[in-house]
């Protein structure tokens, strides 16, 4: 894996937290492997302080668990533990797209297809680090649309868990969801909550069987 420019970033320990969660969920870092604090720091060229502090969040989010004298270790990864966060991102995703569908503007409705359009040309390119941060902008704007800035809020919170960079390599997702992201955008520009709702839920609670499946062929899901 390609480590990031870590030195010239703002927010340090929230960027190691995402690299972390990263490397656990692409199984980089094993189930019971342990974490170093003073060798991830020297690996990304950053003090041992953002680390810590992203080491003590990846903890609060139940992905690791300190152990005295000897550092973190990685928590095994369920499958009932992918399911219950698909189960509850499907819910809270499908109430913002229920307000978004009653509050979007044309303009923001027209930056929802900007961003879909080139979310599809990422994907004809496997070009897949840009279409993890297309689809994140995508569903990221239709959260701001809904008007419940709380609601989203807690929406992104959960998103951590939801590893969105896995997606884009499982097989025939790509095709999956701009199919949804498409049917979605049709209720938006309806004004149809009721259709944006079960759109996003169907979209975001669909996903959580193949991620299951995918995971466990990697030894990533216990």
């Amino acid at each position: 894996m390609t480590v990031p420019e870590f030195a010239t970033r703002p927010q340090l320990a929230e960027d190691v937290a995402r690299y972390v969660r990263r490397r656990i969920f692409d199984g980089t870092y094993a189930a019971g492997e342990y974490v170093r604090l003073d060798q991830l720091a020297a690996e990304l060229g950053v003090s041992v302080t953002p680390v810590r502090e992203a080491l003590f969040e990846l903890k609060a989010e139940g992905l690791l668990e300190q152990q005295p004298r000897r550092g973190f270790v990685v928590l095994p990864v369920t499958g009932r533990d992918l399911a219950d966060v698909s189960n509850v991102q499907a819910y809270i995703g499908g109430e913002l797209a229920a307000r978004a569908a009653t509050n979007i503007t044309d303009e923001q409705l027209r930056e929802l297809e900007r961003i879909q359009a080139d979310l599809e040309k990422a994907y004809a390119a496997d070009d897949e680090e840009r279409a993890v941060r297309l689809n994140h902008e995508f569903h990221r704007a239709i959260n701001v649309a809904a008007e419940s800035p709380k609601l989203a809020q807690l929406m992104s919170q959960i998103t951590r868990y939801a590893m969105e960079s896995v997606f884009p390599t499982i097989p025939g997702w790509s095709e999956q969801a701009t199919a949804h992201h498409r049917r979605l955008l049709d209720a938006l520009a309806a004004r149809d909550a009721a259709q944006a709702r079960a759109a996003m839920s169907e979209h975001l609670a669909a996903g959580a069987d193949p991620l299951i499946e995918h995971l466990t062929e990697r030894g990533v899901v216990t």
